[in-house]
């Protein structure tokens, strides 16, 4: 069933059980959100602020980020900066 909300504020709310497959969110604002058991495969995020966000219990295989800032951004503790710097003075 299409929905389309727009110029709420819908703070607080809680989405249990629901499918929101190929739904699509334009300039909104998640921030402190929680997500428990998503299914975000397949997903893509484009134009978004991650500051800050911390993802356990991940898979990520498949995964891509290009045209980021990594400024900051571990992987299992390890600085991703210090990895690509690693990575590329192999090459």
């Amino acid at each position: 069933m299409p929905s389309k909300t727009e110029n709420a504020d819908l703070s607080d709310a809680e989405f249990i059980n629901t499918r929101l497959s190929s739904a699509n969110f334009h300039d909104v604002n998640l921030s402190a959100a929680r997500f428990v058991d998503v299914n975000l495969s397949s997903a893509h995020l484009e134009d978004v602020n991650l500051t800050g966000t911390v993802i356990t219990n991940a898979n990520c295989s498949h995964m891509s980020i290009d045209n980021a800032c990594y400024e900051g951004m571990r992987i299992e503790g390890i600085l991703v900066t210090d990895l690509l710097q690693a990575y590329r003075s192999q090459s």
